[in-house]
């Protein structure tokens, strides 16, 4: 018997169910950063500034979860396909924007 990897039928929902998960992990990620810039935000507070910054923070979660929500629905309709352009670029533009703010608040 061949163990190599066509030797298997391949499990359509198991690609799709990874991906989901992956982007479940990467939310919980994202909101405790978050959660850690809102406290840095609660423990400096020097003025609206740092609440600004805690303020752009949700916002940039809040993005996430909706890209994160519309990969999942293309995932359970479509089944694997790579992502869009679209939502890579908002992905990053999130993750950036977290890790900035971070970098802003430690300064």
């Amino acid at each position: 018997m061949s163990t190599g990897p066509g030797s298997l039928p391949r499990d359509p929902g198991v690609q799709p169910e990874r991906t989901r998960l992956a982007w479940r992990r990467t939310t919980l990620a994202f909101a405790v950063a978050t959660v850690l810039l809102f406290r840095g935000v609660l423990v400096k507070s020097d003025g609206p500034a740092e609440y600004v910054l805690a303020a752009v923070g949700a916002l940039a979660l809040t993005a996430l979860l909706v890209v994160a929500h519309r990969r999942g629905r293309e995932l359970k309709v479509a089944g694997p396909s790579a992502p869009a352009p679209r939502t890579m670029r908002a992905t990053v533009l999130c993750t950036f924007t977290l890790v900035i703010l971070g970098v802003v608040l430690l300064w």
